[in-house]
């Protein structure tokens, strides 16, 4: 059996919080029996990973895609729609009582922008690119992981995972849809989301300088002075970290390293294994039993003899 797979929650039709602040679940179903329209006292995230499903929100209907995620509010009349049974129906659900998404305001607002921006767009569901997909993915899997084990300081661990997942969903709906760029902040902040945005593409000193309009000179030294990397290790940082967030999924390796601009396997098994420590195949392992590896691992090969 998968690691994941021993963290996935038998679904249950409870609606209602045991915990005092959050509760994450992780579920995985075939030919799930319906679930009644019905609301509840705090929020609930929700995260679609796979199936055919529709859900009923406020009286209007959402057709779900892989990546979504929902926000509903409290008080708000919802119900899952399983249009074909036979695909399994995985996601995530995250609840959030009233209390705790106060507390978290009461330290700073930015918590609060996605709650308001529903409850005044009335606008539930938000989609996400590959990258965020994958980013949020790996964090619900690290939190639940937190949740089940027994490690020193776990408490506080979770509650800052979920605080930093919950900033990070604001920040998210927050630049779709701000009429002013955060790119204009600063050149660098304006580097730095072109970078992320286009890992597939060539990223050369020459052509950040001519999509910025300023000299490749002063982007390296820019970077040097921010961050003390060169512009070339920070883009192959992001792209390494891309790939480790992607490589637990079910896309093959090969595609992975067209789509995060490596172009051979070799140059990114080197690099992957100097940044992590591991190769990849040895990072995939550790999330997964020998016997229920994902298919996609078959394309994921051993180093080059001639490697150190």
């Amino acid at each position: 059996m998968s690691k994941r797979n021993t963290l996935q929650a038998v679904f249950s039709t409870r609606q209602h919080m045991i915990s005092q602040d959050f509760e994450l679940y992780y579920y995985s179903d075939l030919h799930l029996k319906p679930v009644s329209l019905h609301s509840h006292d705090y929020y609930e995230f929700y995260f679609f990973l796979e199936g055919d499903v529709s859900i009923l929100i406020n009286g209007r209907s959402h057709l779900v895609s892989p990546g979504d995620f929902l926000l509903i509010p409290p008080d708000t009349p919802h119900s899952p729609s399983v249009i074909n049974p036979d695909k399994p129906y995985r996601r995530f659900v995250l609840w959030i009582s009233r209390d705790y998404c106060a507390r978290l305001m009461d330290t700073s607002t930015a918590y609060g922008y996605l709650m308001q921006y529903v409850a005044t767009s009335k606008n539930y569901l938000f989609s996400s690119d590959t990258v965020t997909f994958n980013t949020i993915h790996t964090r619900l899997f690290s939190i639940l992981e937190e949740i089940r084990g027994n490690r020193f300081g776990k408490d506080a661990k979770v509650r800052l995972e979920i605080d930093s997942l919950l900033l990070y969903l604001n920040r998210l709906v927050h630049d779709q849809n701000a009429s002013v760029s955060p790119r204009s902040d600063s050149l660098y902040e304006s580097i730095c989301d072109y970078i992320s945005e286009h890992l597939a593409d060539e990223l050369s000193l020459s052509v950040l300088a001519g999509e910025f309009f300023v000299s490749k000179f002063y982007i390296a030294h820019l970077f040097k002075d921010t961050i003390g990397l060169p512009v070339h290790q920070y883009i192959l940082k992001k792209r390494l970290a891309a790939c480790k967030n992607a490589i637990l999924g079910s896309v093959p390796v090969s595609r992975l390293l067209v789509q995060y601009g490596f172009h051979d396997y070799s140059s990114f098994y080197r690099a992957f294994k100097k940044e992590y420590g591991m190769s990849p195949t040895e990072y995939r392992q550790s999330h997964f039993t020998a016997e229920d590896l994902p298919e996609s691992t078959q394309d994921i090969q051993t180093a080059p003899e001639s490697d150190p």
